[in-house]
């Protein structure tokens, strides 16, 4: 539905805007029909390499400029039509901006006629890229209001926050990018996702398997509830000493109604000497409900030390800390029938 509408105003600005700018009638047309199904990839799949803003507005600009060439110099348009599409094909390929709608670019190009041919080599700009340009205007602001990731940027890999050459723990077990090259390798086919993404989606499967596997452990089983916590308004010099008081790495901050704010920790509290207000971090956050080892990507990015369990008012409830899901994930682990021996 969300497609739906977004093409709706899309494509129906897209003309009004032309229209407004070029004015009507039968020597220019409003919009060229390629920009259907631009706006079919840039609503209903707009995380696809081929529906990005470079592939819009230079794959169609670029496709029926191959398609005004292959008109000039070849006059059969049967043969026309094909060496349209093969130009703009290999043009977009070497360009970096594939995109299906520029093969009706290009047959636009060669097909459309003396509405086509009288415009030349501006047709390509004129409605073309003009078309391209407003659509990917009205597309960025839609997504922006809607909440959604376009252009679609591919989250940063994991990193050593420790600075050191060791890879991410997260990242240490299970398949590695050399494992994601050898099975696109093996396959041999082209797939319309990115490479980064496609690894985020199958360690998002590993997560989602494991939490499907031991489901009946939520947070509400393993979490600490009695939570030591403080005020916004406190002093560091008392964030401190309940942090090491209490030997713990990560304190909640509670405003005076008792919600959560966030947290701090020793680091935080080193580049504050005013109230902790100043060293306040955002927090990672959970519910009762939620999976327990949901929380392994939270746990393991080698910066959270402890999720807070929070209802729907923002009071805490529990605390998970890395020490709490191991515990957790060492009782799932399957049991030897011999067990070992402790060492005395």
């Amino acid at each position: 539905m969300i497609a739906c509408l977004g093409a709706l105003l899309a494509i129906g600005f897209t003309g009004v805007i032309s229209g407004y700018l070029f004015g009507q009638g039968p020597h220019l047309p409003l919009i060229v029909a390629p920009m259907g199904a631009s706006a079919v990839l840039l609503f209903a799949v707009p995380a696809s390499p081929l529906a990005q803003p470079w592939s819009i507005i230079g794959g169609n600009t670029i496709s029926a400029l191959m398609g005004i060439i292959a008109a000039y110099f070849i006059r059969d348009p049967i043969i026309a039509t094909g060496v349209g599409v093969s130009l703009a094909i290999g043009a977009m390929s070497f360009t970096r901006c594939l995109h299906p709608p520029g093969g009706a670019a290009a047959l636009t190009a060669v097909l459309g006629g003396p509405v086509v041919a009288g415009w030349g080599l501006l047709f390509p700009f004129v409605p073309v890229a003009l078309n391209s340009c407003i659509l990917v205007g009205l597309g960025l602001l839609f997504h922006k209001v809607s909440k959604r990731n376009y252009p679609h940027v591919v989250p940063k890999a994991a990193e050593n926050t420790h600075q050191t050459i060791d890879l991410p723990s997260m990242v240490r077990v299970g398949f590695r990018e050399e494992d994601v090259d050898a099975a696109l390798e093996a396959l041999d086919e082209t797939f319309d996702i990115d490479r980064a993404d496609l690894s985020r989606l199958l360690q998002q499967v590993e997560l989602q398997a494991a939490i499907r596997s031991n489901g009946k452990i939520n947070c509400a089983d393993i979490m600490s509830r009695d939570v030591i916590a403080i005020g916004e308004a406190s002093e560091p010099d008392a964030a401190r000493h309940l942090l090491l008081k209490h030997n713990i790495r990560t304190l909640p901050v509670k405003d005076p109604e008792g919600r959560l704010v966030g947290t701090v920790g020793l680091r935080e509290l080193s580049m504050s000497t005013e109230t902790i207000a100043h060293a306040i971090a955002r927090p990672a956050v959970a519910r009762p409900s939620d999976p327990a080892l949901s929380l392994l990507p939270v746990l393991t990015d080698g910066r959270t030390h402890a999720v807070i369990i929070v209802d729907d008012d923002y009071r805490i409830l529990g605390l998970i800390s890395q020490t709490d899901l191991l515990s957790a994930v060492a009782q799932l682990l399957p049991k030897e029938d011999n067990e070992i021996p402790a060492v005395a």
